[in-house]
């Protein structure tokens, strides 16, 4: 369950948090009280879309943070995943969004990618935001809702069809690339042969374009390397004013007196190593030099060499293991042009194949799709009766589309007829706003026990209904929330007398700045609430013994489960 929610700087909110219950609760207030906004912040610290915007007036950053209770084992395999710590089954996620427009997301105090945030909320609540009845508007939503319905045994062959599908997908893909006329082919083949004969002649090796680099770079420098060591030479070898002689010199000094203490042993070998590493590197520096000849010949073959690689790899790739690389595709493609019919012959088999496989997996997805659909229906029926529907006939029609696709080959449509003697039309041309809105409610009953998700959040789930239907509606939320926790925001009083939790959202000014507020109401302060929803501004005694009659049927219907088994 969503535990609590902490909202700071975000649109018309200073700062609130919130402590939300069990079961019911109730979010009602005036209108521009900001009732929406506080579902718009749980939507923004999920991952929903946000702009700088949102900030608060002369704020540095808006802040979001909800804390859950839960146990289910999908979540913490998510966390295990990511090493992500749990402490008493609590996550702590929170967004912080800062005026440059960065978004900083955390799970129990670590910074995690906006995916995982998302994959956990998932589990976690399912958020129907104002407008979202009118994705029933859309095919793929139903086809969708079946799925989740069938749950894993859908799951296993969706997700085989898409491995499947994206293998036939390329195969397809290649089978109309490679269909060519014969003048074409024969000249791709032309041209193929051309490149393959370049890149063989050069007989490449890897990483040999670094040490013909390295070789450039000391033959183009050769003269500069002989003057230097010249001088170097010079100044160490065996001249009068050398490093060398001096060296000498200060051997034969220090064996003179050598004797007459022993430290200056330590000091006669330290120069028997000095004169010994000097003589070491006169002789290798004669040695190098004696080497260094004319190397004009060999530079102008580097570079020869060096330009040819530069050739292939601007044609080619940036290196030579990407020039090999494209000449082993070169052999592929040629042997496809060399024996392009056994080529086509085979892809096409091949392609038979992967079909023959997909309708085999579509079609026991298609059977369990259409199974699951009539224990849907009969479910939602019941809801839709529950609802105030009481006429209503519905069916989920299926029919085959002409291509596979990801998600098999089968398309769902919803369909309703509301009234005694209609025939069942798709939903999208029949049911009206506050219809949808039912729809919804009831399609989420259905689906809240096979989801398992413990929190259910209704932003305006009353829009376009009244009487007896606002009654039914509330009937269905208390069923709901014996089992679930839902946070609901109303404005029907129908409704908000069936809270078993009651919050009112206030906007307070002062002249300057308007803020948001959101409080727990007790008992009488939320019969005088009902009394605001049903008496407008002016709030008589008859309103407000009104008030007290609906919350008392309220705790009477949730005794019984039903207003129709109250006499």
């Amino acid at each position: 369950m969503l535990c609590s929610l902490h909202v700071k700087n975000f649109a018309i909110i200073d700062e609130v948090e919130v402590f939300f219950q069990n079961h019911l609760n109730i979010m009602t207030g005036e209108t521009g009280a900001g009732k929406s906004i506080l579902i718009d912040s749980i939507n923004f610290a999920l991952g929903g879309k946000a702009t700088k915007d949102i900030i608060r007036k002369n704020a540095e950053f808006a802040l979001v943070e909800l804390i859950f209770q839960t146990d289910r084992k999908e979540v913490f395999q998510i966390m295990e995943k990511n090493d992500i710590g749990m402490q008493d089954d609590q996550i702590v996620i929170s967004r912080k969004i800062l005026q440059s427009g960065r978004s900083i997301y955390k799970i129990n105090g670590e910074n995690a990618p906006t995916q995982i945030v998302k994959n956990i909320a998932g589990y976690l609540l399912d958020i129907h935001g104002q407008h979202e009845h009118q994705s029933l508007l859309y095919k793929h939503v139903h086809l969708n809702m079946v799925d989740r319905f069938a749950k894993e045994e859908a799951f296993i062959y969706k997700e085989s069809i898409a491995k499947l599908y994206q293998e036939y997908s390329k195969l397809k893909e290649e089978l109309n690339s490679a269909e060519i006329d014969e003048d074409k082919r024969l000249r791709e083949l032309s041209f193929l042969e051309y490149e393959m004969k370049e890149i063989e002649d050069a007989k490449l090796k890897v990483g040999e374009d670094e040490i013909l680099q390295s070789e450039y770079k000391r033959l183009s420098n050769a003269a500069n390397i002989l003057e230097s060591l010249s001088v170097a030479y010079s100044l160490t070898s065996e001249e009068n004013d050398s490093a060398a002689n001096n060296v000498s010199r200060a051997v034969k000094q220090l064996q003179k007196v050598s004797n007459y203490d022993e430290k200056l042993n330590g000091l006669l070998l330290q120069m028997n190593d000095i004169e010994s590493l000097l003589n070491d590197f006169n002789r290798d520096v004669s040695e190098y030099m004696d080497h260094c000849s004319d190397s004009r010949e060999e530079l102008e073959q580097v570079e020869e060499r060096l330009n040819l690689i530069n050739h292939l790899k601007a044609k080619y790739g940036n290196r030579i293991e990407d020039i090999l690389t494209y000449y082993k595709k070169c052999e592929e493609k040629k042997f496809k042009y060399e024996a392009y019919d056994e080529y086509l012959t085979k892809l096409t088999q091949k392609i038979k194949i992967y079909e023959e496989k997909l309708n085999k997996e579509c079609e026991q997805l298609s059977v369990i799709r259409q199974q699951k659909a009539k224990i849907l229906t009969e479910r939602l029926i019941k809801a839709l009766v529950d609802l105030n529907f009481l006429d209503v006939q519905f069916e989920i029609q299926f029919t085959r589309l002409k291509d596979f696709t990801w998600n098999g080959f089968d398309e769902a449509e919803f369909m309703i007829s509301t009234n005694p003697g209609e025939p069942m039309r798709s939903l999208a041309k029949v049911a009206s706003g506050g219809e949808l809105s039912r729809i919804m409610l009831a399609i989420k009953s259905v689906m809240a026990k096979k989801d398992d998700i413990s929190t259910l959040i209704f932003d305006e789930i009353d829009v376009g209904i009244s009487g007896r239907t606002a009654q039914k509606v509330s009937e269905k939320l208390g069923v709901l929330a014996k089992e679930h926790q839902i946070l609901c925001i109303t404005h029907l009083p129908q409704i908000a007398a069936m809270a078993d939790t009651h919050y009112v959202i206030e906007k307070q000014t002062d002249g300057l700045t308007t803020h948001t507020n959101i409080r727990q109401l007790k008992e009488e302060e939320a019969i005088s609430e009902l009394a605001r929803i049903l008496g407008g501004a002016k709030i008589t005694e008859n309103v407000l013994n009104s008030a007290k009659e609906m919350k008392a049927l309220a705790y009477t219907i949730k005794s019984h489960g039903n207003s129709d088994l109250i006499s």
